[in-house]
């Protein structure tokens, strides 16, 4: 019975060191906080194997505080952020392909157009600026023309489309066939129809 107690205790722990380091998902981690979630668990795991669960709690406790630190150094020194976590490449410049970055990243074309076609991108082209995050993640600008409506934009239409004004050859005159009926009444009618 011993053991059940000790196995719930290991996961409340767990749960609770887990939710000092953060709550980013797998995809958002940084490399290092990856491998001190992947040691926590294989900590946790190791009392139900051996005995000594008091070890384990303080060894997973030191791993959540060595993140904790690592963090607070990217947070303060540029150089501890770049050499720990990276910084992002650009893969897409102007529409364009940045072949040299995507060949260092070992990513394929093919690979990057299925990462933007998920972002409801289906054009390159349609792409000012896309980066591969340290994280993983695409983030990306689109082409002026490619990026889609806002709330603001449409608000500033609205007006435009309610209340049209016309061409400034046409404001002197709002109806069109008025020039035409007076050029009419201008011309003298035959003889034979008068």
């Amino acid at each position: 019975m011993n053991f059940v107690w000790e196995s719930l205790l290991l996961i409340l722990t767990g749960i609770l060191l887990l939710r000092v380091a953060g709550r980013k998902s797998i995809s958002q981690m940084t490399l290092a906080q990856t491998v001190v979630m992947i040691s926590i668990g294989s900590i946790i795991i190791q009392p139900i194997v051996e005995t000594s669960v008091w070890r384990t709690i303080v060894a997973a406790a030191i791993f959540i505080a060595a993140l904790i630190t690592l963090e607070y150094l990217q947070i303060k020194f540029n150089a501890v952020e770049k050499f720990i976590t990276g910084k992002s490449k650009v893969v897409i410049q102007n529409g364009s392909l940045d072949t040299d970055n995507l060949r260092k990243l070992r990513m394929t074309a093919d690979q990057l157009e299925m990462r933007l076609r998920q972002q409801g991108i289906t054009s390159i082209q349609h792409v000012k600026t896309a980066t591969l995050e340290p994280n993983g993640q695409l983030g990306y600008e689109l082409m002026p023309d490619a990026q889609p409506l806002t709330v603001g934009e449409f608000k500033r239409l609205m007006p435009m489309l309610l209340n049209p004004t016309p061409p400034s050859s046409l404001q002197q005159n709002t109806d069109i066939f008025s020039e035409v009926v007076q050029e009419q009444h201008r011309q003298e009618h035959p003889k034979y129809l008068q």
